[in-house]
């Protein structure tokens, strides 16, 4: 059984309806290492629709956090002097792009945009909103009431040294706006007396719409109580001892009487060689970036393919075409076999995959993307290559929408070209409009920027370019490092129909590539 419909089916011996909540402050460009969180959640939401069950799927933006710093990625916009805005909520904070509304608008935009392809269609709450509504308000009182319990449970499990009368409040000053120079001097239940570094003191009232917000050990398990929450899965540095998820448990059933949701627990995804990615230091790869190279249903059979809590290394680069191949090798033997050498319960892991949910009637149609890089480094034009592959009988009929699948995987294997593949990779021994195997590279060469259209781009650093220019980089790229698998090298030398042409300077008839036939 996958591990979706397990979960599903733990969380439907608890009742029938449910709603599952995912969420990320959107700090910086959010990362394809977030997916994780959002298309595990998505999956068990599926999964309990599937066995029967009622299913809401919410995702919550954290944007009423408070911008905490001058990020490096927004250094290259003097316009704006982010200092200024250091502790105010990411919803009042100016867009760097200077198009958004905000700070917060500007980076969670183009992430709902990514789940939109990949076909996930949550109900969206911003927490600024939420606070500023006063959707809030009731756990604020709640929290206020027991914050000597709060506080017990903070030092005693995290760890924390809260002094009597500390008040589990975050009140945001009504001057200048920001969170983190406001402290709290005196309190009368929800009634607080206020200091802010800007000057300010004065009064106001917790419940007061925007007054301020919880502390997020707080503020988590308040949402769960208003929002009805019943399941999450979050990253493991929330799991650890000590951690969020070991206050939030006794907070929700001291404080809001409830029981916590039932949850899973996911491994960080990591860029290979790289490490950890992080939206606030703008490490790692933007979604969007991912699926402008890499077609959604793989995208998702990335995640759905493993359990949440074992670690993945995510290769834009060559381990990009294992990735896309790896899935149509498993379509092709679920159609001919009815199973799969690499995937327990492969049926489910595709279906998961899909982005519509519904398996697609031809999936042996797909042509390596190993093979459309060889063609699309020969051939300009898209339908060029729909010609070749006709030609060498990669496909026989196909029906306009599997023509219409086809063509997108040419553009993103053009994009990835263009952005992330390695700087050693050689397209070498391509068959050319002439039939015959043509090489990509003159002799002698090494490189892919022999090809023209090519060396025109410049591949797109792993870090994230939350606004066009690629990050520079201090050390020699990943790529290079790296052992070509993708593509193997092969010698480069001229035909001798190439050789007997050379006196004339005729090139070979019919042949689009630069190089001559071998």
């Amino acid at each position: 059984m996958h591990w979706a419909d397990v979960l599903a089916e733990d969380l439907l011996e608890r009742g029938s309806e449910h709603t599952l909540a995912t969420g990320i402050t959107p700090s910086g460009p959010i990362h394809v290492g977030n997916l994780r969180e959002v298309l595990t959640t998505e999956a068990v939401h599926r999964a309990v629709q599937d066995q029967g069950g009622s299913s809401t799927l919410l995702y919550v933006g954290d944007t009423y956090d408070p911008l905490r710093k001058v990020y490096p990625f927004l250094e290259d916009h003097p316009e704006i002097n982010y200092a200024d805005h250091v502790g105010e909520p990411i919803s009042t904070v100016p867009a760097p792009d200077g198009e958004h509304e905000s700070f917060a608008h500007r980076f969670l935009s183009p992430f709902l945009d990514a789940l939109a392809e990949l076909g996930i269609d949550p109900e969206i709450r911003l927490a600024h909103e939420l606070y500023e509504s006063g959707a809030y308000r009731e756990a604020i009182e709640q929290a206020i009431d027991h914050g000597e319990t709060i506080r017990g449970i903070l030092n005693d499990v995290a760890g924390r040294d809260l002094e009597p009368g500390w008040v589990p409040f975050n009140p945001r000053c009504p001057d200048c706006g920001r969170f983190s120079e406001t402290e709290i001097t005196a309190s009368d239940g929800t009634s607080l007396e206020i200091r802010c570094s800007c000057g300010f003191t004065g009064s106001l009232d917790a419940l007061d719409p925007g007054a301020g917000k919880l502390p997020w050990r707080v503020d988590w398990p308040a949402r769960w109580a208003f929002l009805g929450v019943s399941f999450e899965a979050f990253g493991k540095d929330h799991a650890a001892s000590g951690g969020s998820w070991d206050t939030a448990v006794p907070i929700a059933e001291q404080v809001y009487g409830i029981d916590p949701p039932g949850h899973e627990v996911y491994e960080w995804i990591h860029v290979e060689g790289e490490g950890a990615m992080s939206s606030s230091k703008g490490t790692g790869i933007a979604a969007q970036d991912v699926l402008e190279v890499t077609p959604p249903e793989v995208l998702r059979f990335l995640f759905m393919r493993y359990r949440p809590n074992k670690h993945v290394e995510f290769d834009a680069g060559e381990g990009l075409l294992d990735l896309v191949d790896g899935y149509d090798r498993a379509m092709t033997e679920l159609e001919e076999e009815g199973t799969s050498d690499e995937l327990r319960d492969p049926e489910r892991v595709l279906e998961l995959s899909q982005p519509s949910g519904e398996m697609p009637e031809h999936p042996s149609q797909h042509v390596s993307m190993r093979h459309l890089a060889r063609l699309v480094d020969i051939y300009e034009d898209t339908e060029e290559v729909l010609a070749s592959v006709r030609r060498s009988g990669h496909i026989e009929e196909v029906t306009d929408a599997e023509e219409g699948l086809l063509r997108s995987r040419i553009e993103r294997t053009r994009a990835w070209l263009a952005t992330f593949a390695p700087e050693d990779a050689q397209l070498t021994r391509n068959p050319g409009a002439c039939g015959r195997a043509c090489t990509s590279s003159p002799p002698g060469s090494t490189g892919r920027p022999t090809s023209p259209r090519r060396a025109r781009v410049r591949p797109r650093s792993w870090r994230c370019s939350p606004f066009g220019a690629p990050w520079p980089r201090e050390t020699p790229s990943t790529w290079s490092r790296r052992r070509s698998r993708a593509i193997s090298p092969a010698s480069c030398r001229p035909s001798s129909r190439a050789r007997s042409t050379e006196s004339t300077g005729k090139a070979p008839t019919r042949c689009s590539s630069r190089w001559p036939c071998t």
